[in-house]
Parts: structure tokens; C-alpha cells; sequence
């Protein structure tokens, strides 16, 4: 019998999850009730096996309006209520969350490994309530999945040692390089992130810089992207969540969001999916200064610093080890090498 995987979501995340676990060779039921996203999410599987050049994903992904029996792809009624590992991919939002796990406990095995993709909320907090809590782990992919190589497997206080093993099992049959963090805000990612985002903002706040300079001066020391472009990218709103999820859990000063970008997100200045963030968008690709000024590299070099030894801070306070933080800048945010500890 083909093994199952069962996925909460069909947004982003949750479709490329799908996307993954199908490639690897595992039957997905795809969890997904406003049949209104069907269309899209049907749309996004079709291309992503044809760039995959792998036209089973389509007959491997079934999308369901909720946990029952369907058909596999060899033809044969399947159970999805006997799958062995979910994940569970829907907005942040704690209360949700815990109420897809109370169900997912239901109607899953016992034994059934429990997983959230999580990028900011405690892995514990959502296990609460749950039976079987130590059975409840963090997957946390990155977007967009069937391309990025990192997975964050996050454990909380009362998740087993065995549910870890499964889980980096899954994570290396899906073809992913998992890194183990424990269940701290930001986990390993988002918090050495925070410096890159914020400490550029504060500058341009400061008018220390300009946003074209300090995006400039990063590419040169070796970024893909410079700081105001990425968060016009991600999504000015998807990155103030996260800042304050991380300051909220924390209340540590250096990762208190930004007056600017909350002030952008009031005003719907969403970046490129709106049309306008940091730069705007609506009549052409937004032009970016191929040179950079003193001020700005200085900018930059401080920034560097702050992502290094935050990312010490990490090490120092068992979060995770030196070799898992530096594959995550690695993999997870591609930092250039001299950003490693």
C-alpha cells in the first residue's frame, strides 16, 4: 500500500508541501475546504509537474474538502485517516491551529506524527491540549518549497526523541536538508533575519542612507537581494508579522518592529503584490542603484555583525548548533559566506 501524507492548507505553503511529499513518492491528501481555491491549486500542481517533468504529482496530490477515504493513484479506495504524518499549514493563527491538531488527533492513529509548519508561533503552545504531545513537532519550510533545500524540524519540550528520528526521516526522503532548532521565537531563521530587516530600516529612519543605497551596498557585500527589495518581494505584511511575533514572544528591544513599515502596511503598501512598498512598482520594475556610498556600506557592515552574533546568541543559548545555524543562513536565507559563525 502507498504511504500517505495528509496536508492542511492549500494556500502557498501547503500546496508546495504537497508539490514535495508527491515527488518523493508519497499519496497527499491535500486538506483544502473552500472548493473556490480548487482551481488554483489544481493550477499550480500542473505546473509544477511540468517543471518537474514529473506528471505523476498530478494523479499523487488528491485535494479534499476534508480527512476521509478518496482514491489512490493505484486505483484502490485509500484511507487517509491511516496516514502516519501530517502537517498542517494554515495562517497563523494560534487558535487555528489548535483546533486542526484536535481534529488531526482524532481521526489520525495514535501514533500518528503531527507536524506544523510554523514560521513564528510556539510549537508547544500549539500542542497543547493535544493527546499525545510529544508527538508534535515543527516542520518549518521555506517558500517556496519543491525549491528550497531547508526544513527546520523544531522541537518543543515535550516532543520525543522518536518523533524527532521520524521526522528528520521524512525531511530526508523529501530530499531536504532539516536542521534541528529548539522552539524558541524566530527559531533559526527568522531570528538571525531580524538584523537584516530591521537594522536597515532604522538607518534609512535615521537618514543614514537612502533604501536604492542600502539595497546596493548589500548586493555588493554579497546578498541575492538587498533588504527593502526582499521585504517588497516577501510581502511587507508577511515580514512585520513575523517581527512582531518575534518581539512579542521576546520583548527584547533590537527586534521591536518599525514605525515606517508599519505605517506602509496601514496604508495597504504591501510591495510587489500591491504595487508599491518600499519602491514602487505600477508603472515598471522598480530601477536600483548599481552603486554603493560610504554611508550605506557602513550601514551594511554593521548589519553583518548583528546577523553574526546573533547567530552566536543562538549557539550560546542551546537553540541550535553552530554547524545547524550555518546551514540554515546557507540554505534557508542564502547569506553569503562570510556571514557564518
Amino acid at each position: 500500500m502507498d504511504e500517505t501524507i495528509v496536508v492542511i492548507g492549500g494556500g502557498t505553503m501547503g500546496a508546495g508541501i504537497a508539490v514535495v511529499a508527491a515527488q518523493a513518492g508519497f499519496d497527499v491528501a491535500l486538506v483544502e475546504p473552500d472548493e473556490s481555491a480548487y482551481a488554483r491549486i489544481r493550477a499550480y500542481l500542473a505546473k509544477s509537474a511540468e517543471r518537474a517533468n514529473d506528471p505523476g504529482i498530478l494523479e499523487r496530490v488528491r485535494i479534499v474538502a476534508e480527512l476521509g477515504s478518496s482514491v489512490s493513484r493505484s486505483g484502490e479506495r485509500r484511507e487517509y485517516t491511516r496516514a502516519e504524518l501530517a502537517i498542517e499549514a494554515v495562517p497563523e493563527r494560534l487558535d487555528l491551529k489548535r483546533s486542526v491538531f484536535s481534529r488531526l488527533a482524532a481521526e489520525l492513529p495514535p501514533d500518528a506524527l503531527l507536524a506544523t509548519n510554523t514560521s513564528s508561533l510556539s510549537v508547544g503552545e500549539i500542542a497543547e491540549g493535544v493527546p499525545g504531545p510529544e508527538r508534535v513537532i515543527g516542520l518549518h519550510f521555506f517558500n517556496p518549497p519543491p525549491a528550497m533545500k531547508l526544513v527546520e524540524i523544531v522541537h518543543g519540550d515535550l516532543t520525543s526523541g522518536e518523533a524527532l528520528e521520524r521526522a528528520r526521516r521524512y525531511v530526508e526522503r523529501f530530499g531536504k536538508v532539516g536542521v534541528l532548532a529548539a522552539d524558541t521565537p524566530g527559531f533559526i531563521v527568522n531570528r538571525v533575519a531580524r538584523p537584516f530587516y530591521l537594522q536597515a530600516m532604522r538607518a534609512l529612519e535615521r537618514g543614514e542612507a537612502s533604501v536604492k543605497g542600502i539595497d546596493a551596498a548589500a548586493r555588493d557585500a554579497g546578498f541575492r537581494m538587498g533588504p527593502f527589495e526582499l521585504m517588497d518581494f516577501i510581502g511587507l505584511d508577511v515580514n512585520l508579522a513575523t517581527s512582531e511575533s518575534v518581539y512579542e514572544r521576546t520583548k527584547v528591544e533590537r527586534f521591536a518592529p518599525v514605525a515606517m513599515q508599519r505605517k506602509l502596511v496601514a496604508e495597504g503598501h504591501l510591495g510587489r503584490k500591491t504595487g508599491r512598498g518600499f519602491y514602487d512598482y505600477t508603472n515598471s520594475p522598480a530601477a536600483h542603484d548599481s552603486e554603493t556610498d560610504a554611508a550605506a556600506a557602513r550601514v551594511i557592515e554593521t548589519m553583518v555583525a548583528s546577523i553574526i552574533d546573533e547567530a552566536r546568541m543562538l549557539v550560546q543559548e542551546g537553540v541550535a548548533s553552530a554547524e545547524n545555524v550555518n546551514t540554515a543562513m546557507q540554505l534557508g536565507v542564502h547569506y553569503p559566506e562570510r556571514v557564518r559563525i
